[in-house]
C-alpha cells in the first residue's frame, strides 16, 4: 500500500509539472501588439501617457540612461543598442562574444558607471560558456560616441552549470560598488528529473545557494574594475568567496536603493508563487532553497520548515500566485509628485507594471497595477535623468519575435499621479 501510495504521489507530481510545463509553452507563443502612438491611461487619482520610443526589438532585458536623451538597450539575443533622442540606431553599438545558440541568449542587463561624465564606462552582463557549461560575465568598455570599444572582460561567476537560471542584474549601489545577481543555476526544477525515486524532490542543485564556496544564488559586490572590496562581509572567511555579499537568493532580477534609508533592495523570482523583495544586508541568508512563500513546481512545500528559519531574512514583501518581477525602481522624479519614493516592479506573469505606496491611511502600502490588459511583459524600469518612467517590454518569455519596445510613461493631465 505504501508503494502504491508513493506512485500515486509521484504521477500526481509529474502531471502538474507537465501542466506547468504546458502553461509556460502557451505564455512563450504569445506575441504584444506594436504601440505606434502615445496612449493615454487611467490610473489612481489621474491619468498616464504612454509614448512609445523604440520599437521592433528582440527580447529588450535591460535598460540603462546614459543621459536624459540617451538610452541604451540590451537584447537577449545579444546586441547592445543606442537609443539618441527618441530614434534607435539601426545597428548594435556593442555584440556579446556569446553566440545566441538555440535559446538565443546572450546578453542580459547593462548599467552606466556612475562617473559616465569622467570615465565614459558602461558595463553588460552575458552568459559565459565553457568546458563545464555556462556561467556569468561581467564585461565593460568606454562608449565614445555611437561605438562602444575598449571592451574588456572583468568578471567570471563561479556558477558553472550545463543550465538553470543565470539571472546577471549589474547595479551601481550608493557606495559606488557594483552589485551582481546570479540565479541558482536549477536546471532541473521544473521537469520530471526533480523527482527521486521516493517521490520527493531533488533540491541538491538549488542548495547551492546556501553554499558560500560558490556563486550560485548569489548577490556579489565587486570593485568598478571586477575586485574584491576588501569590507566585503566574507572577505578572508577560510572556504567562502569574497566577492559574496548576500546568499539564499532564488533568481534575483531587481535592485534599487531606497531614496530615505539608503538601503539596498532586491527583486527575485521564486519558485509557484512566492516571488519576493529582501532588504539586503551585508552577509545575510535570505533562505532559498529552504525558506520561501511558494512551493516547488512538483506542488510540495519548500521543505520541512519552509516560511521561517532562524537565521535567514524573511522577505519584506512577497506575491503568491507568482507576478515574476523581472526589476525595481523607487521614483524619486519630480513629474509624479504623488508617486514620490514610491516602488514600482516589473512583473512578467502578470503582464503589468505594479505600483507599491508605502504608509498608506489604514493601509501600510497599497499597490496599484499599471498597463495591465496590454499584453506586456515588462523586463524593465527605469528612471530618467529628467524624471519620467521608462520600461523595456516584451510579448513571451521566448520565441524569436521582434515585438519588443521601450515605452515613456508621462503625465496626461494637470491632476498629475
Amino acid at each position: 500500500m505504501k508503494k502504491l501510495s508513493l506512485t500515486v504521489a509521484a504521477a500526481s507530481m509529474l502531471t502538474l509539472v507537465a501542466a506547468h510545463v504546458s502553461l509556460r509553452a502557451q505564455q512563450n507563443q504569445q506575441t504584444s501588439t506594436p504601440i505606434t502612438s502615445p496612449q493615454v491611461l487611467d490610473v489612481q487619482g489621474g491619468k498616464i501617457r504612454l509614448v512609445p520610443v523604440a520599437n521592433g526589438l528582440f527580447h529588450p532585458w535591460g535598460i540603462a540612461f546614459v543621459d536624459a536623451n540617451t538610452i541604451l538597450v540590451t537584447e537577449k539575443n545579444g546586441a547592445l543598442r543606442i537609443i539618441r533622442n527618441g530614434v534607435l540606431a539601426p545597428e548594435a553599438i556593442w555584440k556579446s562574444p556569446t553566440p545566441p545558440g538555440q535559446s538565443n541568449d546572450a546578453l542580459h542587463f547593462v548599467a552606466v558607471h556612475p562617473k559616465f561624465a569622467e570615465n565614459q564606462l558602461v558595463y553588460m552582463s552575458y552568459p559565459k560558456q565553457g568546458e563545464k557549461g555556462s556561467t556569468l560575465a561581467v564585461a565593460r568598455g568606454h562608449l565614445k560616441g555611437s561605438t562602444l570599444g575598449d571592451v574588456e572582460e572583468i568578471f567570471v561567476a563561479d556558477a558553472w552549470e550545463t543550465g538553470g537560471n543565470l539571472a546577471g542584474r549589474v547595479y551601481f549601489g550608493k557606495d559606488g560598488m557594483l552589485y551582481v545577481t546570479i540565479g541558482d543555476r536549477d536546471r532541473i526544477c521544473c521537469n520530471a528529473q526533480q523527482l527521486k525515486a521516493d517521490g520527493t524532490d531533488d533540491n541538491s542543485l538549488r542548495m547551492k545557494a546556501q553554499g558560500l564556496d560558490n556563486h550560485v544564488g548569489k548577490t556579489l559586490r565587486l570593485r568598478d574594475d571586477g575586485t574584491v572590496p576588501p569590507d566585503n562581509p566574507f572577505v578572508g572567511k577560510p572556504g567562502a568567496k569574497p566577492e559574496v555579499f548576500t546568499y539564499g537568493h532564488r533568481n534575483g532580477y531587481g535592485l534599487a536603493v531606497h531614496p530615505e534609508t539608503g538601503e539596498l533592495w532586491q527583486a527575485e523570482i521564486g519558485p509557484m508563487g512566492g516571488d519576493e523583495v529582501n532588504i539586503l544586508a551585508p552577509g545575510h541568508n535570505y533562505g532559498w532553497p529552504l525558506v520561501s512563500m511558494g512551493r516547488n513546481y512538483t506542488g510540495t512545500l519548500a521543505s520541512d520548515q519552509p516560511f521561517a528559519r532562524p537565521g535567514m531574512d524573511n522577505a519584506r514583501m512577497f506575491w503568491v500566485p507568482a507576478i515574476s518581477p523581472s526589476s525595481i525602481m523607487f521614483y524619486t522624479g519630480d513629474k509624479f509628485p504623488r508617486w514620490k519614493n514610491n516602488l514600482f516592479v516589473g512583473a512578467l506573469t502578470t503582464r503589468q507594471l505594479i505600483r507599491v505606496a508605502f504608509g498608506q491611511p489604514s493601509q501600510a502600502e497599497r499597490r496599484e497595477g499599471l498597463l495591465a490588459g496590454m499584453g506586456l511583459r515588462v523586463r524593465d524600469v527605469q528612471q530618467s535623468p529628467d524624471g519620467y518612467i521608462y520600461v523595456a517590454t516584451e510579448g513571451a518569455s521566448g520565441g524569436n519575435a521582434t515585438d519588443g519596445m521601450v515605452l515613456k510613461i508621462e503625465p496626461a493631465d494637470t491632476t498629475t499621479p
